[in-house]
């Protein structure tokens, strides 16, 4: 019995790295990101999106991440940062990072406070209390890609870090 317990054991160990999530390499626009566990590519449904990765929740829908890519500047960031920002009732809390990433523009955008769900055309928004955005802005040559991730607050505070490394990911080696 302790043969086979130790058989089992040493091809579990031996077994382990292989069962381990590889990274992918996903492709929007200009940019190759590397995705990285716990994000996993999801189902694009979105006329306007290019991908979503979605990042689970312990005991919930998971959240997603969109990347969209309009093959234009799409108005510029700040137009971009001050719609994102309109996107929540009254005045939300807001924290913005600028980076120069091998020549790159980055902008990285957390907002909190009360955010009105529903399509960008729709004349009826849900409002969602205590629930934050984070968003990330590449300034490519042609276009700029854009990532927006919304949920509550505490979900969108856990997945924040690692889709930081995931919209940087085109300028690490």
């Amino acid at each position: 019995m302790k043969a086979i317990t130790l058989t089992a054991l040493a091809l579990f160990v031996t077994l382990v790295p292989a069962l381990r999530a590889e990274d992918t390499k996903l492709t929007v626009g200009e940019f190759t990101f590397t995705v990285t566990a716990p994000w996993v590519q999801g189902q694009n449904t979105g006329m306007m999106t290019k991908a979503v990765l979605n990042h689970p929740v312990e005991g919930g829908t998971p959240l997603d991440a969109k990347f969209y890519d309009f093959g234009s500047a799409s108005g510029g960031v700040e137009a971009n940062i001050k719609r994102w920002i309109g996107q929540f009732e009254g005045t939300p809390e807001v924290k913005k990072e600028e980076l120069t990433l091998n020549g790159t523009n980055v902008v990285l955008l957390v907002a909190t406070g009360t955010y009105l769900d529903g399509g960008p055309m729709s004349p009826t928004k849900t409002p969602r209390a205590d629930y934050a955005l984070y968003g990330a802005i590449l300034e490519g040559k042609d276009s700029s890609v854009f990532i927006k991730l919304t949920g509550p607050k505490a979900e969108v505070a856990k997945a924040q870090e690692s889709l930081k490394k995931i919209a940087t990911s085109p300028f690490t080696k």
